[in-house]
């Protein structure tokens, strides 16, 4: 796939989206409450109804089949990026969209970035915590200038914005880096806050 193919960028209502395409990093399984799944496809419809094209890990089962199946019905682009040894775990059944092939996690993460204008991670394990970890250490450094945000579902992520914050007070996180991540607790509010990054 080319960068650029997609949908025409814009909403229902006519105007201007800032974002083509956003990566969103999550887990291949569902988790124990129904706000998790209940996030994923919320936020896959919000990314619908503003025409936005999702990156995403390429996998078909718990969070990631549940916002990829919803964005593809929706009529957006879907494209999926997994590691080839991930291919029997990730998916079961049909893969959804478009599906690149790539030898490993970093490569994976790599065209993620490429071919995404921001980052939202819903929540997920450690694959995706380490996936939104990297997207705001990258920003820090200056290698990226893409939106990094937090759907932040029944406070999953309540812990780790402490930890955040608190090595902001040790001294170990400039204030300005703790800025890097926008949170929220429903995709439309996240959306929003980060449409005007």
């Amino acid at each position: 796939m080319e960068t650029g193919q997609g949908n025409e960028v814009g909403s229902g209502s006519g105007s201007k989206a800032r974002f083509r395409s956003i990566c969103v990093f999550c887990g291949s399984r569902s988790g124990n409450r129904p706000s998790f799944s209940e996030a994923a496809l919320d936020l896959g419809k919000q990314l619908v109804e503003r025409n936005i094209n999702l990156v995403y890990g390429g996998g078909s089962v718990g969070l990631m089949g549940l916002i990829s199946k919803t964005v593809y019905d929706g009529g957006c682009h879907v494209l999926g990026i997994i590691p080839t040894d991930l291919l029997p775990n990730e998916i079961s059944g049909e893969t959804i969209g478009d599906v690149i092939k790539v030898a490993d996690m970093h490569d994976r993460k790599s065209e993620m970035a490429k071919h995404a204008d921001a980052f939202i991670a819903l929540p997920g394990g450690y694959g995706t915590m380490e996936e939104l970890l990297e997207m705001i250490a990258y920003s820090q450094l200056g290698i990226h200038h893409k939106p990094v945000g937090l759907l932040n579902v029944d406070g999953y992520y309540d812990s780790l914005l402490h930890l955040f914050d608190t090595g902001v007070h040790q001294g170990f996180i400039e204030d300005s880096a703790r800025h890097i991540v926008v949170s929220a607790e429903t995709a439309a509010e996240l959306l929003r806050k980060m449409e005007v990054r």
